[in-house]
């Protein structure tokens, strides 16, 4: 059974993350089949745009730390979202977390519900946020991003919207999302896809610039003894050693 299934209608491929055992966590097999599912939508010209979603409470819990992907695997599929010549949008309604903040921030637009909630719990595992940085950096507000990569702490939808994490926080994504839509239909092929090439061309330079420093920073710091501490306190839901 597939753990990214597809619905179309009316120009838009709606791919749902549907993992609940890991609470949608990246692991290999999501990463794998979300990247085919996306290479897909590309070479279907009856898909006008892709609607990420969701099942559960949580869009995206980062990185399956006890099936992780391919480093190289991950950037490749969030390269592939920003690169795709079709928009695809975000629709939130649960937690986001590490790596799942990367893919939100690898999309076009995005709408977050009253339940969204988000942070960068890399800096307490012993982490980085290393390969989500790309699609990120250049979308986020600098001070915000300081903030939040540094502490971890959690914040809401509003504050998401305010630093550019996602595009419009609402009591309702669905509705938030339904000019969005209308608007994306209404739009040609062509015109959809030049104009995404303008507005993703700084974070494609920031791939073509960084992936193999990134890539294995991010490969050096899961190797460490402070990642295996704070990986292993996360799974035992206990402190890590260092904390004061």
């Amino acid at each position: 059974m597939t753990l990214v299934p597809a619905a179309h209608e009316r120009g838009i491929t709606t791919l749902t993350l549907d993992s609940p055992a890991n609470r949608n966590a990246l692991s290999a097999r999501l990463v794998a089949e979300l990247g085919d599912a996306l290479s897909a939508c590309a070479k279907d010209p009856s898909v006008r745009a892709v609607l990420l979603s969701h099942t559960g409470g949580t869009f995206c819990a980062g990185a399956d730390l006890r099936s992780p992907p391919d480093p190289a695997a991950f950037v490749a599929l969030l390269r592939n979202v920003v690169a795709l010549p079709k928009p695809v949008v975000a629709r939130v309604s649960g937690h986001v977390r590490a790596g799942g903040l990367g893919l939100l921030g690898a999309c076009d637009i995005s709408a977050a519900g009253p339940g969204a909630s988000f942070a960068f719990t890399e800096s307490r595992l012993g982490l980085a946020p290393a390969v989500i940085s790309m699609p990120l950096l250049p979308r986020m507000d600098p001070r915000a991003a300081a903030r939040y990569y540094l502490t971890g702490e959690r914040f809401g939808a509003a504050e998401a919207a305010r630093t550019g994490l996602v595009t419009v926080a609402s009591e309702d994504a669905d509705e938030a999302l339904a000019p969005v839509l209308d608007g994306l239909r209404r739009a040609s092929p062509q015109g959809l896809a030049e104009s995404k090439r303008l507005v993703t061309a700084t974070v494609l330079a920031a791939f073509d610039r960084d992936t193999d420093t990134l890539v294995e920073q991010s490969a050096r710091l899961f190797a460490s003894r402070e990642a295996a501490e704070g990986v292993t306190a996360f799974l035992e839901r206990r402190d890590p050693a260092w904390v004061l």
